[in-house]
């Protein structure tokens, strides 16, 4: 944290809720203006579009995007002649770090500066155009007014900020506010059982109508209202989660505590391409944001797979068959979603294809699969599955009054049909579990990765 950030921590709560609203407001600014508008009617234009309008458009945004960054980056001049995407090389996070300057269309100094959490590794920093910026804040606006969200209403949101100290725990503080927008930032870094009266208190009185942020640490929020057999009594109209894979155990409790829709995203720090849940709760590719390639273990097409993905957003950073490092399952082609929408369709999101815990008889065991081992389990807030040794895992787990014995047999009986016998299981019962610095938290942390 630098001396600047650490002072306005430790300024008065009403002096730092007033700078957070001057900020912010400075900020939307950025991102409503330029072309902002342009790209709202834009998306509005080609939400309803036909299959051959958007091929059409996809192609002509792409061979555009191509023809820029292969013109303007020194990185991917080498692929001047292409013919098609396959020509270009896969794109790797360590040639961001190691070669952002070459990669980057613009100088820092006229760029809009982003940085990735670093969750599974070294954190990254890409460039954005301004205009870029308003685009996918054009986008993320035009999806979220389907469930009449839009800037203004009263917002609760939960990301990776570490906004908050423990003198202002103290003094029941868990949040920021931003007054002129109707945002109320809550620590995602605080929220354990021992401070849950503080956070429930302070979410109740702001009565939101939309939220946005961490799936995880809303669940966890919810999860303990469950113990505490509580229910939001005013109404929240649509929870957005970021940055996490959304779990079926995430949607289940928090949509049992806040009666609210739950409108699922994908993109990334970096700059990926969108997925979006629609209406019918289905997960649409978003085609006029970029390309995903989905790939198996030999990087040939595939329905599941890791993603590749190639992002018209990004002319500042060109994004260029990046290897993300993601998992989803496409539906088959001959899906058709019940809300008319022509966007291919994604079965499923699989979060982090380095989320796995390796097994001598089993091999690897994904993120999905491993957190499906709560499925019949009561009791159980939120667990981490740590791997330092191959026939060795230990379970830390967050629990509530009904977490008994009983319930710690029936997870660990889960985990073992999972990870084979093999493999020794150790449950821990704690108090919470530490975030990563992003604020992000990890089911699962594999430090062998064999």
């Amino acid at each position: 944290m630098s001396l600047k950030e650490d002072l306005g921590r430790r300024s008065p709560h009403l002096v730092q809720n007033l700078a957070i609203s001057v900020f912010n407001t400075y900020q939307y600014r950025v991102r409503h203006g330029g072309n902002y508008q342009k790209y709202r009617e834009y998306f509005s234009k080609f939400s309803n579009a036909s299959l051959s309008e958007i091929e059409s458009e996809q192609s002509s945004r792409l061979h555009n995007f191509l023809d820029k960054s292969t013109s303007n980056s020194k990185w991917y001049s080498r692929f001047k002649d292409y013919k098609d995407l396959g020509d270009f090389n896969i794109l790797l996070k360590k040639d961001i770090i190691e070669n952002l300057d070459a990669i980057a269309t613009i100088k820092e100094k006229d760029a809009v500066v982003n940085f990735t959490g670093g969750t599974t590794g070294a954190s990254m920093k890409v460039l954005y155009t301004k205009d870029n910026v308003q685009e996918r804040n054009a986008l993320l606006d035009h999806f979220r007014a389907q469930y009449g969200y839009k800037l203004g209403k009263k917002c609760a949101w939960f990301s990776g900020k570490n906004i908050i100290t423990e003198k202002d725990l103290k003094k029941g503080i868990c949040h920021k506010d931003d007054y002129v927008n109707r945002i109320r930032f809550f620590s995602t870094f605080h929220i354990t059982d021992a401070n849950f009266d503080i956070y429930w208190t302070a979410f109740c009185k702001f009565a939101p109508e939309y939220i946005v942020g961490f799936p995880s640490s809303v669940y966890e929020l919810c999860a303990m209202a469950v113990s505490r057999n509580l229910k939001l009594k005013s109404k929240v109209k649509a929870f957005f989660p970021t940055a996490e894979t959304l779990l079926p155990v995430h949607r289940e409790v928090i949509q049992s505590v806040l009666g609210c829709k739950i409108a699922d995203q994908y993109a990334s720090s970096e700059g990926a391409p969108f997925i979006l849940e629609c209406i019918e709760g289905n997960l649409h590719i978003h085609p006029l944001t970029g390309i995903f390639e989905v790939v198996d273990d030999s990087l040939q097409p595939a329905l599941e797979g890791e993603i590749l993905v190639t992002s018209f957003a990004t002319e500042g950073t060109p994004l260029i068959r990046y290897r993300i490092g993601d998992r989803i399952t496409l539906a088959p082609k001959e899906y058709k979603c019940n809300c008319g929408s022509v966007f291919p369709v994604v079965k499923a999101i699989e979060g982090r294809s380095t989320d796995y815990i390796s097994t001598p008889t089993n091999g690897k065991i994904n993120y999905v699969n491993i957190t499906n081992s709560t499925k019949g389990v009561a009791g159980i807030i939120q667990f981490q599955v740590v791997q330092n040794e191959l026939e060795r895992v230990e379970v830390m787990v967050v629990g509530n009054k009904y977490f008994d014995e009983k319930q710690q047999e029936k997870f660990h009986h889960a985990l073992t049909e999972r990870f084979g016998k093999d493999v020794l299981i150790s449950i821990e019962v704690v108090d919470n579990i530490p975030k990563e610095k992003s604020g992000k938290f990890r089911v699962v942390k594999n430090n062998i990765k064999s």
